[in-house]
């Protein structure tokens, strides 16, 4: 199994840091960044083979590959997204269907988080999918939100829902089993074709649709956050340093 970051987007809230790095390289402190505590959590897990998928301002993350596989003990992978600025990241993740058969735990690559989620998703195999999900936070318009069918399975997720209907929110967090991986992918195929400004969960939407399963996994009481713009980075700085 492979550890799968999501790192393509610009990250244009969070400018003037993005006016030369990706989301994913901003720096948590003096010496960590967003993708720091990404690797870290992954070999901490065990996940050492882990695929990177760039896009805007990849030469950053080219020119730290080595330093940060030395300071991971990981061997990374580079996935080139080419529709990075333009496109959402359906296409993004779509990217790197060839990998998807090997199965693999993907990380948003701008979610701080402590490795006991990935011990609880890892924990939990058996699921073709299983989300990350927050059951426990108060939600709002911008979170990515979910509701379950009788059986206690995906049944919607997507922003554009009332928060008082939701059941929790998706942190950006998903483990794939490679019985998943055709399917998953064509999902997303679609779910980018018919609109390249969705977003991969459209593409779990998708893959729901067309009668795949996709089970849930509340994390519980976890401190974490989605870094979409300053005051999430800031909350990122407070949270972090007690990992």
């Amino acid at each position: 199994m492979l550890g799968l970051v999501l790192a393509a987007g610009a990250g244009r809230r969070l400018r003037p840091f993005t006016d030369t790095l990706p989301k994913a390289l901003i720096p948590i402190d003096e010496e960590t960044t967003i993708l720091d505590l990404t690797l870290s959590n992954f070999s901490k897990v065990g996940l050492t083979e882990v695929a990177v998928i760039v896009g805007y301002k990849s030469k950053a993350v080219e020119d730290r590959k080595k330093d940060l596989e030395a300071k991971h003990g990981v061997n990374l992978e580079l996935v080139y997204n080419d529709k990075a600025e333009e496109w959402n990241n359906a296409y993004s993740l779509w990217c790197a269907r060839d990998l998807f058969a090997q199965g693999f735990l993907l990380a948003n690559g701008d979610t701080v988080h402590p490795v006991n989620v990935q011990e609880t998703l890892l924990a939990n195999r058996g699921p073709a999918v299983l989300l990350a999900v927050d059951t426990v936070k108060k939600l709002a318009d911008e979170e990515m939100k979910l509701t379950t069918d009788e059986a206690g399975h995906l049944a919607k997720i997507t922003k554009l829902m009332d928060p008082q209907t939701a059941y929790g929110e998706y942190i950006g967090l998903t483990l794939v089993e490679p019985s998943a991986a055709k399917d998953l992918a064509t999902s997303l195929e679609a779910t980018w074709k018919s609109n390249p400004d969705l977003y991969y969960e459209d593409g779990y939407q998708e893959y729901v649709n067309r009668g795949g399963t996709i089970s849930l996994q509340p994390i519980g009481e976890v401190s974490w956050v989605e870094v979409d713009n300053h005051d999430d980075l800031a909350k990122a700085r407070l949270i972090a340093c007690h990992y």
